[in-house]
């Protein structure tokens, strides 16, 4: 059974094994409520983090599924999750980007997201993809 709940402290082996932010960025995201973890079965599997772009426009900046459980649903679940605590809290739209060289893309595309930019810091690596989703205010369900 697949559990979705605010990330805690006692997640902090987990994150900092997926995660790559300092511990005290880490801990501002459990304090700030930016942060999700899914356990399935009581085992911790996947994480998610998020902060706002132009501090108002959610912006998850992190989804990580555990090796073992990708591709189970698990990433979905956690997402469908975040999109319907984001339109909860009033937002009318959500963000999400990943290296143009990831898988992630595809998932995103299939979620429902469009493209909406592109940035390259330094010439030679990977551009970094930026996907938009409007969130339906009328019944808390995400639409592509």
């Amino acid at each position: 059974m697949l559990t979705i709940r605010p990330a805690a402290e006692s997640d902090r082996v987990l994150w900092r094994t997926l995660d790559h932010v300092p511990e005290a960025v880490f801990l501002r995201k459990i304090r700030e409520g930016e942060a999700l973890t899914a356990e399935e079965d009581g085992r911790p599997v996947a994480i998610l983090r998020w902060n706002f772009f132009w501090d108002e426009i959610p912006f998850c900046n992190l989804l990580y599924v555990v090796r073992d459980r990708q591709r189970c649903g698990i990433g979905r679940a956690l997402m469908t999750a975040w999109e319907r605590g984001m339109r909860a809290a009033g937002y009318d739209r959500v963000l999400v980007s990943t290296q143009a060289d990831e898988e992630g893309q595809h998932f995103y595309r299939r979620l429902g997201y469009r493209d909406c930019g592109a940035l390259m810091l330094t010439p030679g690596d990977p551009t970094e993809l930026f996907f938009v989703k409007e969130l339906d205010s009328q019944n808390s369900e995400v639409r592509p």
